[in-house]
């Protein structure tokens, strides 16, 4: 493989990395990748941290392989290379009635990326985890392609389903496609005057894909008011796609100052009657709203953005009506906030999703921003939730640890398949996840 220094980031922008990046275009150059150049892989960094950071390393830059090699109409089980892209897969498969079973909030997450985080969904209260979705990988270790499934190497496959990339180099897999009525979406909007109303909506809802956005400015009787949007795939005409819109520079300080973000909200949440509406939208319109605005992550300045994720138990709803209170006091939150109801379901030892409430908050990169995260995490942990690694950039080794109770398998089955490290990245280092001690 050929090696070029370059400057790598995460999404937001805070963490970056200087690393050799190699670009394969083929499957055969793994054939001849020598165990010195073994290396963490990774695809459209579209992870928020420095989940895909190798500072002072070598990293394999999956996305050229992107190639579809094989679908099976009559099974739905599609097998794609590792960069290929979810918003791709979708463009191409729903217009044919078949989409993945779970897409994340952006289409450049790639099939890799989607499995070493095993990413969850609008729909996760009725099909659960990406993992789950997941036929077989074919799995880079040791120098050798090994086939791995729920059946086959199971231990391992649960290692690398939610994995952060450590049990080895993900070349491709088979995943199981979904029938969907085409690419149209039918989205039900209504606005939702608190939190307690909320998650009742929420746990009572039959829709097929669910997700509120929430005002994480509002306090008092009016916390936790928001959106509510429930969506079912349909066919027929498709509306005009907006056109993609570019942030071309790092916006100003202002941009998202408190006062702009209450007066952005408040227009946000008026602009659903009161009656609520139905509205019909391409579909990735609905999977991928931010996908259209390139480069949106500018918004947030050359200071870059953080984004705390979390998801509670049910009976920790308390919790996280007490995340919303602090968050909206201390006037830092941004207008990307979300709320969503987790069911039963994830594949991995290291997968984040867990039945429950999920909440994900966007803060710019401030100090009072990196005093107030830490405070969000600790009530996640007094509560038994978890914080999502794909998002993180703060968080702390034994407190992470400590949230996810098959952690030491996964250690385990990592240490067996990359015993020399060659894969740690920086977010593993910074969690010393890998560590024994």
């Amino acid at each position: 493989m050929r090696w070029k220094s370059e400057k790598v980031s995460g999404w937001g922008r805070v963490l970056s990395a200087s690393s050799e990046v190699a670009r394969p275009e083929r499957m055969h150059a793994f054939e001849t990748l020598s165990e010195g150049d073994l290396a963490p892989a990774f695809g459209n960094c579209r992870s928020y941290g420095d989940a895909p950071l190798n500072n002072n390393g070598r990293s394999i830059d999956m996305t050229r392989l992107d190639r579809i090699l094989e679908f099976d109409a009559e099974t739905g089980i599609l097998e794609v290379e590792a960069g290929c892209r979810l918003g791709e897969l979708t463009r191409l498969f729903a217009p044919q009635g078949w989409l993945p079973a779970v897409l994340p909030g952006t289409g450049f997450a790639t099939i890799g990326g989607a499995i070493a985080m095993d990413v969850h969904g609008k729909n996760h209260h009725v099909a659960g985890s990406f993992g789950q979705h997941v036929v077989s990988i074919t799995l880079l270790v040791d120098g050798k392609k090994k086939t791995i499934s729920p059946k086959n190497n199971a231990s391992l496959f649960k290692a690398t389903l939610g994995g952060l990339g450590q049990t080895g180099i993900i070349l491709s897999a088979k995943i199981t496609m979904l029938p969907c009525k085409g690419d149209v979406i039918m989205v039900t909007e209504r606005r939702v005057d608190g939190f307690d109303e909320f998650l009742s909506l929420l746990d009572t809802s039959s829709a097929t894909y669910t997700v509120g956005w929430i005002d994480a400015t509002a306090k008092g009787n009016a916390l936790g008011r928001g959106i509510l949007e429930e969506g079912e795939t349909g066919s027929g005409l498709v509306p005009a796609r907006q056109k993609s819109k570019s942030i071309p520079f790092n916006a100003p300080s202002f941009a998202l100052s408190p006062l702009t973000v209450r007066l952005f909200n408040k227009l946000y949440f008026k602009r659903v009657p009161d009656h609520g509406r139905t509205l019909v939208k391409p579909i990735t319109d609905f999977f991928f709203p931010l996908d259209r605005i390139h480069d949106w992550n500018k918004l947030y300045g050359k200071r870059g953005f953080h984004q705390f994720q979390c998801v509670v138990p049910i009976d920790q709803a308390p919790a996280l009506r007490e995340m919303l209170t602090q968050i909206a006091h201390s006037g830092l939150a941004s207008p990307l906030a979300v709320l969503k109801r987790m069911g039963e379901g994830s594949e991995g030892f290291m997968s984040f999703p867990m039945e429950g409430y999920a909440l994900a908050v966007d803060f710019p990169n401030t100090e009072a921003a990196r005093v107030l995260i830490p405070r969000l995490e600790k009530l996640t942990a007094e509560a038994g939730g978890r914080i999502y690694l794909a998002k993180d950039s703060m968080s702390s080794g034994v407190r992470i640890r400590s949230m996810y109770p098959d952690y030491e398998k996964w250690r385990d089955e990592v240490e067996k398949s990359d015993p020399n490290g060659a894969l740690k990245t920086d977010l593993i280092r910074r969690l010393e996840l890998r560590s024994t001690k």
